[in-house]
């Protein structure tokens, strides 16, 4: 649909228009353009250099630009690694906010020559005024080689920024490379794809073109022959008629090709042949040729595509189907891509198969089978993560009676005569009970209710944005506070911290380390409150409390055996950590009244410690009618 999209509008056409007018008019910046609403921004693929030749393979921190951060606060703290992208480009980038920084600086990238570039105040302040205009409708970033990875930071300050100001602004970004090199790790488009921009971005990619796929390989070794095509590139695109030069192929650059090639071979290879990859491919990708035009946007299609494509080239192609953008987008109109295709043979009957087959036969494949086979990849089977999305309150509405049991169950417990509360009773009454009994089977059945979610979650069946939707990350926090003690009830209940170890490190639900991290995020993107609650929590705020109690009752009773002074302080120190945690919660008042009640495991810690505390006073008064506590030993 991307393809038929632009293949219909001028915006392909423009913007490699705008590409090779400020190569040969303003190598060393930007330019900007006007026409019918849309606003087009083209950065040159300028000529660079390595300061060192590791630094074609380094990457580092996208954290922000300038003072804008770039992702917000919730995708930034998950358990992935972070945001990485290619240090010399980011470099790049940064000299239009930085003008004024030392050329001839120890960064991993230098442009080859020293030159007066614009201003930053004429990027940011254009920008703006861009987006001010009233006749503004879309912003179209592009740019060509090294430009479209130029293109595509400009275009994520530029949705960054929006989001930043919560603009209500009908402004659209579009970001259109040609050519350009992969920019990111694999945290990289994951960030895009969970900020929703995935579908501002389009790279466009020739059949045989090697600079994006560049990356793929370890180029380290083949720095000089790198070099050299950038040059030829740059002059191509800057001198008229030097493009038309034949291409002149070394054995380095045969060499490299071959390189390349075969790393992109072993990138799309499963099990053991499969090689990992530094740089992963982010938004839409348009795959053009003589023959038309497909369009893919998995990473995986991606990278087998770029595979299928390149193996089927030889060095010169490589080199000069970088140069080539212009008429193969020529030739991509609508009228051209429905008559040259609708006329190779019989289209199947099934819409699906027809647009299959038109796909592959516009890819220019000579094995269209694995280009086919490549393709069927990327079809979603089932329904579709907004559709599944929909479907799922009906699936929580199945499974609130029992979380309201179990919030019964509490209240219950709470008004016990015993006064041990809610985690004691089913820990210590679970087996006897039969409403305990009752509450365990809604334990497991609303466990197996949001395991299911997270596990659609990472099979991509639902919404990137559903773990930031304040009904999602309230029920599953809600749900954490609720059901985790009992979790923890049931562990030590049975013992099994006497084997696994406890609970928090050894056996904590994966769920809920996905739950915190839901809540962290979204309280860091909510105001904070900064009333004190004037009454106790119903429900305990840190559903693993139980588990540092069951913790500190293992370190007093160690204490009381413990012969080893360096050990016996360590332990202390634990003990008098966790005490002003706890204290902490209940001066706060972030604890149910559970915890308080007078035979609860709390209670009863607490006060365990304060008759341990008395004997050690005792001991340090009057030490020689304690010796067995000198060595460790404690006898009450």
């Amino acid at each position: 649909m991307l393809a038929t999209f632009l293949a219909s509008t001028p915006l392909l056409s423009e913007s490699w228009r705008l590409c090779t007018t400020v190569a040969a008019t303003s190598p060393r910046s930007f330019v900007t353009e006007e026409e019918g609403g849309v606003v087009y921004v083209a950065f040159p693929g300028v000529e660079m250099a390595a300061a060192s030749d590791s630094c074609w393979r380094t990457l580092v921190a996208l954290d922000s630009i300038g003072d804008l951060t770039l992702f917000s606060a919730r995708r930034t703290k998950e358990d992935f690694e972070p945001v990485m992208v290619h240090a010399g480009m980011l470099n790049l980038f940064s000299t239009y906010f930085n003008p004024f920084q030392n050329q001839i600086s120890k960064d991993p990238w230098k442009i080859r020559n020293s030159y007066s570039i614009q201003p930053p105040v004429l990027l940011t302040n254009q920008m703006l005024a861009l987006m001010g205009n009233s006749t503004t409708k879309t912003i179209v970033i592009t740019g060509h080689s090294i430009g479209g990875a130029t293109a595509s930071l400009c275009a994520l300050w530029l949705l960054s920024y929006l989001h930043h100001i919560s603009s209500s602004t009908s402004v659209s970004v579009l970001c259109l490379t040609f050519g350009s090199p992969m920019l990111g790790n694999d945290s990289f488009p994951r960030a895009i794809l969970k900020e929703r921009w995935g579908g501002n971005f389009c790279h466009v990619v020739s059949k045989h073109d090697i600079m994006p796929r560049l990356l793929f390989a370890p180029i380290t070794p083949y720095t000089t022959q790198v070099n050299f095509l950038l040059q030829f590139w740059r002059l191509s695109m800057t001198t008229p008629g030097f493009g038309k030069l034949a291409v002149p192929i070394s054995d380095q650059q045969q060499e490299l090709f071959n390189f390349v090639m075969s790393c992109l071979d072993a990138a799309t290879q499963d099990g053991e042949g499969s090689a990992p990859i530094l740089f992963h491919p982010f938004g839409s990708y348009l795959f053009v040729s003589s023959e038309g035009a497909v369009c893919v946007d998995s990473s995986t299609a991606v990278i087998k595509m770029m595979h299928l494509l390149f193996v089927s080239g030889s060095p010169a192609c490589s080199i000069e189907d970088h140069l080539k953008y212009g008429d193969y987008i020529k030739k991509l109109s609508l009228q051209f891509l429905n008559q040259k295709n609708s006329m190779l043979g019989n289209i199947p009957d099934s819409s699906y198969e027809a647009g299959l087959e038109l796909a592959v036969r516009s890819s220019g494949l000579a094995n269209q089978e694995s280009a086919k086979e490549c393709l069927k990849s990327t079809r979603r089977m089932g329904p579709s993560p907004t559709k599944n999305a929909a479907v799922l309150p009906i699936k929580l509405s199945k499974v609130l009676p029992y979380r309201a049991e179990i919030e019964w169950y509490k209240s219950w417990c709470d008004q016990q005569v015993d006064q041990m509360g809610y985690y004691d009773l089913f820990k210590r009454r679970r087996s006897t009970s039969k409403m305990a009994m009752k509450i365990n089977m809604n334990r497991h059945k609303l466990a197996r209710f949001w395991n299911n979610v997270i596990e659609m979650l990472e099979r991509n069946e639902l919404p990137h944005d559903l773990v930031v939707r304040e009904k999602w990350v309230n029920a599953s926090h809600f749900y954490k506070l609720l059901v985790e003690p009992l979790d923890i009830a049931e562990y030590y209940g049975k013992g099994t911290h006497t084997t696994r170890g406890h609970y928090i490190q050894h056996g904590r639900e994966r769920r809920y380390e996905f739950f915190d991290r839901w809540w962290k995020d979204g309280m860091a993107t909510a105001e904070e409150n900064n009333e004190r609650r004037s009454q106790f929590a119903s429900l305990t705020q840190d559903s693993c409390f139980w588990a540092r109690v069951e913790e500190a009752r293992d370190w007093l009773n160690s204490v009381r055996s413990e012969s080893d002074t360096s050990k016996l302080a360590l332990l202390w120190d634990n003990i008098e950590k966790f005490e002003r945690y706890a204290v902490d919660l209940i001066d706060n008042k972030e604890v149910s009244e559970d915890v308080l009640a007078k035979n609860s495991s709390y209670s009863i810690w607490v006060e365990d410690l304060k008759g341990l505390r008395e004997l050690r006073a005792k001991v340090k008064r009057f030490p020689h009618n304690f010796n067995p506590f000198q060595d460790g030993e404690v006898i009450p």
